[in-house]
């Protein structure tokens, strides 16, 4: 076998690996997007009903409740961002970090202070990368949130929210995800969520009139106990949107991966049939030669 033929040889094997290493990560990952898709369908009415609700009461709350006040007593804003634990998922990771900067940017020119708060190692390797200070991380459950993560974080940024300005307390809260569309199409998207808007659950809602209600003992003490459900339900939510926008994006990346390899292949194949052609008309050249000569003497 030629040196040409070795060549193309090496590579349709490194190929064949590539390509059976693609797709045992789309299948994982088409096993996985069922369940993630409806968990993040599932979810989606009880944030809104949720958020609907407290919306509902903040609408009779005191106007001096701290979800509702506008903080003017500390600049620093915190933003919430969900990456992806592990690449190979096209341009999920770059879009949701690219919507992030573009925040960041806004709020800095606005004169605010951020804190970062970030989900996923590519986010986090991003932003240290860059020397951005990351006050607080989460990694490994990208692509498989829970219920425990959500409490975890929610618990965390409500408490950065109603900390005082001393204490290192924020004025807002963003949170910077990927909203699952569909199979094929997955959006980042940047919600700012605390202070809640009273017309934030009327919008999403389909914009119906907020209901009545009556209070026992106030409108404050019952908002009180809302509000921690509240914030866990949107990073929730938020967290199950994330999770199966990126299994998609996985999927989709993978089996176009697999379809490029395949052509690969085949032109590698191609080309070394050519090169043993070439190497066979040449050995036959030289053997003809070689009688012409012999028969010439």
């Amino acid at each position: 076998m030629g040196a040409q033929q070795r060549v193309y040889k090496q590579r349709i094997r490194s190929t064949q690996t590539l390509k059976k290493m693609f797709r045992a990560m789309e299948l994982i990952a088409a096993s996985r997007i069922g369940r993630a898709r409806d968990q993040a369908t599932k979810a989606s009415p009880y944030a809104v009903a949720l958020t609907r609700a407290t919306s509902a009461v903040a609408a009779h709350a005191h106007v001096g409740h701290p979800i509702l006040r506008e903080r003017h007593d500390t600049n620093r804003v915190a933003v919430l961002v969900l990456a992806a634990d592990r690449g190979m998922a096209g341009s999920y990771t770059a879009s949701v970090l690219r919507a992030a900067e573009q925040l960041t940017e806004r709020l800095t020119a606005e004169g605010k202070e951020i804190d970062l708060y970030v989900v996923g190692r590519r986010g986090i390797g991003y932003f240290t990368f860059r020397g951005q200070r990351i006050v607080k991380s989460w990694e490994g459950q990208s692509d498989k949130p829970d219920a425990q993560l959500a409490r975890e974080i929610s618990e965390t940024l409500l408490e950065a929210f109603l900390a005082p300005a001393g204490a290192g307390g924020v004025s807002e809260l963003h949170i910077v995800f990927t909203k699952f569309v569909s199979m094929v199409s997955q959006e980042p998207f940047v919600r700012r969520m605390l202070p809640l808007e009273v017309v934030e659950g009327v919008a999403e809602a389909g914009a119906k009139p907020l209901p009545l209600y009556e209070f026992e003992p106030s409108a404050d003490a019952v908002l009180d106990q809302l509000l921690p459900l509240y914030v866990r339900s949107r990073i929730y939510n938020a967290l199950l949107q994330a999770a199966a926008s990126e299994l998609a994006s996985r999927q989709r990346a993978m089996h176009t991966a697999v379809e490029n390899a395949e052509d690969l292949i085949a032109t590698y194949t191609r080309l070394a049939n050519s090169a043993r052609q070439a190497e066979i008309t040449q050995e036959l050249t030289e053997i003809v030669s070689g009688a012409d000569a012999l028969a010439a003497s």
